[in-house]
């Protein structure tokens, strides 16, 4: 007997909490269904969606890296968010079409939306990653305000992802290393001011190099947030702990965007009253 089922593909993909978070939904409220996880590259990725597209069964899927842009120009249609962001991080399906959202802005936004609904003198985010998920946490900054520093590898690329945007603020592009380096800019006090340094890139990752970041770079009163989920409190967090800067873990983005590619997949919202149930359960 054959059930409604949606999966996570990446490469490399048996890291992902994605599984275990869907599959907390589906107990919860009693659905016939299941949420896997396929390790898919960009070389066998038009393959696995055709494979897909004839499953009757299958809901959709997230995209994590590095698939987010690649599979774009493979679906029938884009929702809007996704085409100005330019990635896609789930796939779901109406009748024959395959559909591409972008849930990793809301995501990114929803454990910083009370201090997002408060006033302002200046906000300003120092993002590093020029990758599918740091395309989307800057296009929603950049609605909201923020004067954005975009960090990479490749400063190249952070300079069209910020070109990619249009006309929404002046923002700046800035080597890596750059962050890597103490300074001894005198900071005023910000009061008024939302600051944010964000990991939106895998350094930090389990088997990835670490983040160089030196927190002298971070305003008084700023927010460090990690989009990293393996480990959930990296070194990146734990310093920035030690600085006495306030900490959001890449679990509150994960969840939150998972929950509104549940809704997408199954047509029904997930249980988000058990949220600190699943935090303890994605600690562990």
């Amino acid at each position: 007997m054959t059930r409604p089922y949606a999966e996570v593909i990446g490469d490399p993909i048996a890291q992902s909490k994605s599984p275990a978070i869907h599959r907390f939904w589906i107990g919860r409220t009693g659905l016939d269904a299941d949420y896997r996880a396929v390790r898919v590259t960009e070389a066998n990725l038009a393959d696995y969606l055709e494979d897909r597209r004839a499953d009757p069964d299958w809901r959709g899927c997230n995209v994590t890296m590095p698939l987010k842009q690649a599979i774009v120009p493979l679906l029938d249609r884009i929702e809007p968010q996704a085409l100005a962001i330019g990635a896609v991080n789930t796939v779901f399906r109406e009748e024959d079409a395959l559909i591409g959202a972008n849930t990793d802005a809301p995501g990114f936004l929803e454990p910083i939306a009370p201090a997002l609904r408060a006033s302002h003198l200046f906000r300003m985010a120092r993002v590093i990653g020029t990758g599918g998920a740091a395309r989307a946490i800057v296009a929603a900054l950049a609605v909201n305000g923020f004067t954005i520093v975009l960090a990479g590898r490749d400063e190249d690329k952070a300079r069209r992802l910020l070109e990619d945007l249009g006309g929404t603020g002046e923002h700046h592009t800035a080597p890596l290393a750059h962050f890597a380096q103490t300074t001894d800019f005198a900071f005023d006090d910000r009061e008024g001011c939302l600051d944010l340094v964000v990991n939106a890139s895998p350094l930090g990752m389990r088997g990835q190099p670490p983040l160089e970041f030196d927190w002298s770079h971070a305003p008084p009163r700023a927010i460090a947030y990690d989009i990293v989920t393996d480990p959930v409190e990296t070194p990146f967090l734990e310093a920035a702990r030690a600085e006495g800067f306030a900490t959001v873990t890449g679990l509150s983005m994960l969840i939150g965007q998972a929950a509104a590619a549940f809704e997408k997949f199954f047509g029904q919202s997930p249980p988000r009253d058990a949220d600190g149930e699943l935090m303890d359960l994605l600690r562990k």
